[in-house]
């Protein structure tokens, strides 16, 4: 069971934004990773749930972020339900998707579990819903995904799986790579990996 802390950076100036401390782990239907986020001060200030499916689906997701809360599925493309702090509006939303995003690692790692690429693979085109900071508004977003390198890196133990994907913002035309290993993101815009207790999970 992969276990760490990846700190999280606004991708244009590297100011550091969060810490956000994980474990995730293979299960007997899929994968799950569970965090806690703090801010450079230390206080708590969000933490993340997120369920897959054998296939990569999202059949549980819950977000808290500034007393905002999400909670989500895969149903009928995705559906969530987002509530205010105050707890009295609750808004229900719906779109044709394949699965959510947002600052967390793990949508990361749970895209390329959807997608199950492979360097032959050409570059597959993935509709998401994301769910922006500080108050987790919903917002529709059209990205393309290709896995460029697949590289093993020796150990002390056995090798380290990388897979590199180049990752495409299709309303912009803006590419980042991304650097995964089996459940662990070691590299993305934005993500460091600070620490890592144990190797990480393989990756299907």
């Amino acid at each position: 069971m992969p276990r760490g802390r990846y700190s999280l950076h606004d991708p244009h100036d590297h100011t550091l934004l969060a810490e956000e401390h994980f474990h995730c782990a293979p299960g007997p239907s899929g994968w799950r990773y569970v965090s806690q986020l703090t801010s450079p001060a230390g206080d708590h200030v969000g933490s993340v749930d997120l369920a897959l499916d054998e296939l990569g689906r999202p059949i549980r997701l819950e977000l808290h972020a500034a007393s905002w809360q999400v909670r989500g599925a895969a149903l009928d493309g995705v559906t969530w339900v987002r509530t205010d702090p105050a707890g009295t509006q609750a808004t229900e939303g719906n779109v044709s998707a394949h699965a959510f995003t947002g600052t967390s690692p793990a949508f990361l790692v749970a895209t390329a579990r959807l997608l199950r690429l492979t360097p032959s693979s050409s570059a597959t085109r993935v509709r998401l819903v994301a769910f922006t900071d500080p108050v987790l508004a919903p917002r529709t977003v059209d990205q393309s995904w290709a896995l460029v390198e697949r590289e093993a890196h020796a150990t002390d133990n056995a090798p380290l799986i990388v897979d590199e994907y180049q990752v495409t913002a299709l309303d912009t035309g803006e590419r980042h790579t991304v650097y995964i290993s089996g459940d662990v993101v070691l590299a993305a815009p934005g993500i460091e990996l600070e620490h890592l207790e144990s190797p990480p999970s393989e990756s299907m």
